[in-house]
């Protein structure tokens, strides 16, 4: 007796060729954000003839980009015209408060990783950047007054948000090591009138935050340093210390020898505010947070997206007493306080 024909079913190869062709969306989205299609959008331009006028393109490159955006789910197509999705509606419209389009300047800037990207495996061989030589660690490095210009406003709603909890309304002297743009000691001054501030970056770096706290209104209360954080005078007595986005550069000896420097800076009972791209145990979630360890690979001797327990022991190992894992809701943004 011969047995049923049974039908195979072969498994699509689509996640292979997409992911090995994913640099075209982050092209097309970076171009999208420099042509303003989204504000364009917005303002009322939904048909190609308009959209191309209003952005001074072609019209057959508008309607091809445009339908690329709708594929990648930015843009809703009806009618031969097109609307944006909630999200870039919410973050792309240069109009709305909440945008953050600039970021892509840093994001997707060649300089910043793209150039490692292309030999991932040599990365993996050795454990760390195979260029380092032209490392992001380097003083002075340029990409990070792009960084300081281009993700400022990024971070405008969760400093706001660290402020308001943290912040209070006594008198208080905050350092921010590795300040970039200031938004987080900026927005503790806007959000206590007694609160000093120090700004620590790279001497042209730290410009950038001085300019943010002039436009601010804070300028009379923010002062900085310009220099490494593992080599200049910090100060003392702090209340709080701010380190945002750099533990993740450095292994964890490293750190530890700059978190000892923050131990000593702190006043008595002082808090440090560490906010990092902290992954959960199992290394693969949140997405966001477990990714972010590949471009430390690749970009850094010996950085990684470290553990909430990885980094109580750092802090531990420098004196702390405490440790607490936090999220910044409504934000991804994930945090450790730390108290001396």
């Amino acid at each position: 007796m011969s047995s049923p024909t049974q039908t195979f079913h072969a498994p699509s190869p689509d996640i292979i060729l997409e992911t090995l062709q994913a640099y075209q969306r982050s092209a097309v989205l970076r171009a999208a954000i420099e042509l303003d299609m989204f504000t364009a959008i917005a303002d009322g331009d939904k048909s190609i003839p308009a959209i191309a006028a209003r952005i001074q393109a072609s019209e057959k490159g508008t309607r091809v980009i445009c339908d690329h955006l709708t594929i990648m789910g930015f843009l809703t197509k009806a009618n031969a015209e097109y609307s944006l999705a909630p999200v870039p509606a919410f973050f792309l419209n240069r109009k709305s408060p909440a945008y953050i389009g600039d970021i892509s300047k840093f994001l997707a800037a060649v300089e910043n990783g793209t150039s490692e990207f292309r030999d991932v495996a040599a990365a993996v061989r050795r454990g760390g950047t195979v260029i380092p030589e032209r490392g992001v660690l380097k003083a002075n490095h340029p990409i990070w007054m792009e960084f300081a210009r281009s993700v400022g406003p990024a971070m405008a709603m969760p400093a706001q948000i660290l402020a308001k909890a943290f912040a209070g309304d006594a008198p208080i002297k905050v350092l921010d090591i590795s300040a970039s743009h200031g938004a987080y000691g900026i927005a503790f001054a806007r959000h206590n009138p007694h609160a000093k501030i120090v700004g620590l970056d790279w001497p042209e770096v730290i410009e950038v935050a001085m300019e943010n706290a002039r436009k601010a209104g804070v300028i009379d209360r923010y002062s900085a340093i310009g220099g490494s954080a593992f080599e200049v005078d910090l100060g003392s007595d702090y209340d709080v210390v701010l380190i945002p986005a750099f533990l993740h550069h450095f292994d964890s000896v490293t750190n530890e020898k700059l978190l000892r420097r923050v131990h000593a800076a702190l006043a008595p009972g002082g808090m440090a505010i560490t906010l990092e791209m902290i992954p959960n145990e199992d290394r693969v979630s949140p997405r966001r947070d477990a990714a972010f360890s590949l471009g430390m690979l690749l970009g850094t001797p010996g950085g990684d997206a470290y553990t909430f327990p990885e980094l109580e022991q750092m802090f531990r190992n420098a004196g702390f007493t405490r440790n607490e894992f936090r999220e910044l809701a409504p934000t991804p943004q994930r945090m450790v306080v730390s108290w001396k």
